[in-house]
């Protein structure tokens, strides 16, 4: 192996263990698949608490679940097209 290849297998797996551990740590929904159908507002939206929903913890995991989701899946396709185009010959080391 190559210098680059263990530098972006050991990224992606920090990046894959990081996005495992954050969607543990995230609570489970309250409606589920029958609440998105039928549109299940709780009174809680219109509280105060609801209202600063983006601004809770549970909010600021989400997003940081989100924005580490697309880091791996970016990582993971560019290092699919690296390593193919170092194996085919196209680019050199």
């Amino acid at each position: 192996m190559t210098w680059y290849e263990i530098i972006l297998a050991v990224v992606l797996t920090l990046s894959a263990i990081g996005v495992i551990v954050l969607v543990m740590l995230q609570k489970g929904s309250r409606g589920g698949l029958s609440g998105a159908i039928v549109g299940g507002s709780s009174s809680l939206d219109d509280t105060y608490f609801g209202k600063n929903k983006s601004r809770s913890k549970e909010a600021r995991l989400s997003r940081r679940t989100k924005y580490l989701t697309i880091f791996f899946f970016v990582l993971s396709l560019c290092t699919g097209l690296l390593l193919a185009f170092f194996r085919a010959g196209l680019l050199t080391e």
